[in-house]
């Protein structure tokens, strides 16, 4: 089964949506949409009925929304009627949520096996259809020491019966790292610095289950959120 991303055009590279209950990594650098392109998937989600959650390390509720409420594809409308759920990893409800013991709630989880098992069983327990994961760095900032955390986080991530997003900074898209290679679909966001401004583009680096061409395709930042001309190739 398929499911729509909510980003316009997009679809239309992927034989119609992605495929359901797999596990993707968004990569690029800074300002190039990964952010607002999971917005618009799981506002799509909320918009289906689906549970959605939104697990960020980056910003609080009130920022997302305050950033993300200028486009009117509804992430703000969503998370305010309770369709989209917002976590932000610092603050004492995901602490409480991701905490190793309940005896100790203020605290983080001491491995990243107990992330990755109390995460999944968060997820399981709501019966979150669509979760983003905003980013990678939450696991470099916390399990530093452990040079397998991102492998052991994705592994029994993959098992969680919902879709899954993880946002991953990265400048290089040759530069595959150990999340691109368990995933079961990368999608890199590019940025383009010209004489005639920023040009930014969508690739689909892998996507199992489906026939891609990894061609980059123009993106534009509109009032709707992201939108993707699937027609149109840039080159790098």
């Amino acid at each position: 089964m398929r499911i729509t991303t909510g980003v316009p055009g997009f679809d239309a590279l992927v034989d119609g949506g992605i495929p359901k209950d797999r596990l993707y990594v968004i990569s690029g650098p800074p300002g190039s949409g990964k952010t607002t392109f999971c917005a618009q998937f799981v506002t799509k989600g909320a918009i289906d009925g689906e549970t959605t959650l939104f697990l960020t390390l980056h910003e609080t509720e009130a920022e997302l929304v305050s950033d993300l409420g200028n486009y009117s594809f509804g992430f703000d409308q969503a998370v305010n009627s309770g369709h989209v759920k917002v976590i932000n990893a610092f603050e004492s409800e995901a602490k409480r949520l991701l905490s190793s013991s309940s005896r100790n709630s203020s605290e983080f989880p001491k491995s990243v096996d107990n992330l990755a098992n109390q995460l999944v069983a968060f997820v399981e327990s709501k019966g979150v259809d669509r979760l983003v994961i905003d980013s990678a760095m939450l696991l470099e900032y916390y399990f530093s020491d452990d040079l397998d955390a991102l492998i052991k986080f994705l592994t029994k991530l993959k098992r969680a019966d919902a879709t899954v997003l993880l946002i991953s900074e990265m400048t290089d898209p040759t530069s595959y790292t150990d999340g691109h290679y368990l995933a079961h679909g990368v999608i890199f966001m590019h940025n383009y610095l010209e004489s005639g401004g920023m040009t930014r583009g969508i690739q689909i680096i892998k996507m199992r289950g489906t026939k891609i061409d990894c061609d980059i395709r123009k993106v534009e930042f509109t009032d709707h959120g992201l939108r993707v001309d699937p027609s149109e190739k840039i080159q790098s």
